[in-house]
């Protein structure tokens, strides 16, 4: 995905200040963010609680490694509802780089990890990642909106 946002600032919005910046740009999805387990570096977990009127309730991740520097950050997705019933875990890569026009392009992979006998539901894999441009577009509008938040 590409953004007009240059890198420092996506960064330091989606995964630096992300557990008080997104429930407060988008607090019709996400109601808080916890710290459950760890300091905020890695092996850290947390718990996000969605709004009420949300199909997903919560979500528990565990950060595997944060780089500052080369704006790098990957994150397990280990529990939830409903659809972590059929998963170990999922796997996320948040990879920011710089743009020619001063933007950032965005770029991600996923790993599903299904448990013994679990099956991958690519309905749900499908939903999962519109509802992750959403979230990036909607923070990104807001961004753009108000270009002296999160400098």
């Amino acid at each position: 995905m590409a953004t007009a946002i240059p890198p420092t600032k996506m960064f330091k919005v989606f995964v630096l200040e992300a557990d008080t910046a997104i429930p407060k740009i988008l607090p019709q999805v996400v109601k808080n963010v916890e710290i459950i387990e760890g300091n905020g570096g890695p092996g850290t977990i947390k718990k996000t609680s969605f709004a009420e009127d949300r199909e997903v309730k919560y979500i528990k991740t565990q950060i595997d490694a944060t780089d500052k520097d080369n704006f790098t950050h990957c994150y397990s997705a280990i529990g939830g509802d409903p659809w972590m019933d059929a998963l170990e875990k999922v796997s996320y890569e948040i990879k920011m780089v710089s743009s020619s026009d001063g933007g950032s392009i965005i770029k991600t992979t996923t790993k599903h990890y299904p448990k013994e006998n679990g099956e991958i539901d690519e309905d749900q894999i499908k939903i999962g990642a519109e509802k992750a441009l959403a979230l990036f577009k909607a923070v990104e509008a807001y961004l753009l909106a108000n270009p002296d938040a999160y400098n």
